[in-house]
Parts: structure tokens; sequence; C-alpha cells
């Protein structure tokens, strides 16, 4: 099964906004850490519901606000939970993104990075987009110190990547990105159901 495919089956099963509901505990603090002035122009990639854009025109102003999705069916549900003429959502391959050069504030990725098909030409790419002293955000939450994710990968009929904190590092200063901070949020809120109670509506 592919990337599109996956994700199709989740957003007509409604699970976006699951996945929206436990994200944002997470994503709201890191989108507190941009640089975010009003004007400026931001992509998310794997914007699923596009909770983020939303976020980033209620709270920062943001000028343009456009969600990159690979599955058809998480952008319809996307531009049916907004009307705001400044945010777009468009499908597109995380591998060749659809901005020219130096033309982007800032890109932000919330647990979508891992799905990457090549996540070095991914990050080649968003330094590309990116104006000079522009940003990119990535917040993942499987990742190889986290040992409770390792199993995920069982359970998702996609390849996804798994880098420790160095390899992050490495990789992004590789793709010419400055690593100016790297850092653990905790998710505080969340509540896990147990796991007798797999699979549920939402997970």
């Amino acid at each position: 099964m592919s990337v599109r495919e996956e994700f199709d089956e989740w957003a007509a099963a409604g699970k976006d906004r699951g996945m929206e509901r436990r994200h944002w505990h997470t994503a709201k603090h890191a989108l507190s850490r941009m640089p975010v002035e009003e004007g400026e122009t931001v992509v998310d990639l794997g914007t699923g519901s596009g909770y983020v854009l939303r976020a980033l025109r209620e709270a920062a102003g943001i000028g343009r606000g456009y969600g990159l999705d690979g599955s058809p069916e998480m952008l319809h549900n996307a531009r049916s939970y907004t009307d705001d003429p400044a945010v777009g959502f468009v499908r597109g391959d995380f591998d060749a993104l659809p901005w020219s050069s130096d033309s982007v504030d800032h890109v932000f990725s919330m647990e979508a990075f891992y799905y990457a098909s090549n996540p070095h030409t991914t990050l080649e790419e968003v330094r590309r987009i990116l104006r000079p002293g522009g940003t990119f955000y990535c917040a993942v939450n499987y990742y190889e110190e986290n040992v409770h994710s390792h199993g995920w990968q069982d359970n998702v009929s996609i390849e996804m990547t798994r880098w420790n904190a160095p390899e992050y590092r490495a990789a992004f200063r590789d793709a010419g990105l400055v690593v100016a901070e790297q850092d653990t949020i905790p998710d505080r809120e969340t509540e896990i159901p147990p796991a007798d109670a797999f699979p549920t509506d939402d997970w």
C-alpha cells in the first residue's frame, strides 16, 4: 500500500480529526517557537486536516499558508474545514516540492517527515524553497530514542524512517540547513487507551 492509499483510508474513516486532536498537544508548543510574523508565507508538509495553517492564520496572521499532502482524501477534508482564501492545499510529493526557490518564509511538519520516501531529498527541497533566514520546524514522535514508537512500523503498511537525534542533525546539515535547536516536547495531555482497547475509532 502506498502513502496515498494509507492516508486516503484514514481520511475516509474520519481519522484526520483524531490525529488533529492528538497532534495539537505537541504541535502548539512547536508552533509557538516559530518566529512567524504577520504576512509571511508558511508551508505545512503532511498537512492532514490543515489544522496547523488554520491556527497560524488565527494566531499569527500569516499572509499565505500552503498545505501539502499526498492523500487526495486528506486534502478534500482539509478544504472542507476552511473557506479562508489565504489558505490553500495541494497534492504533492515531499521529494519535489511545488514551490520556486527562495519563496517561502517557514516550513513546518508534524508527524509526517518520516513517511518521506527519500528524506535526504526532502530536506534538500525544504532548503531550496526557504528564503534566506527562513526556518524549518520538524516534529516527529517516531524516532530511535523513543523506544515506545519502535513497534509502530508493524501497524503501518508503508515504510517509515526511524533516525536518532545525531542522524537528524547530520541529515539537516548535509542538506545545508543550520540546526539551531533540537529538543523534546513532552505530551502531557493525551490519554492513551490501554493496549486491549486497540484498535479504536481514532487510533
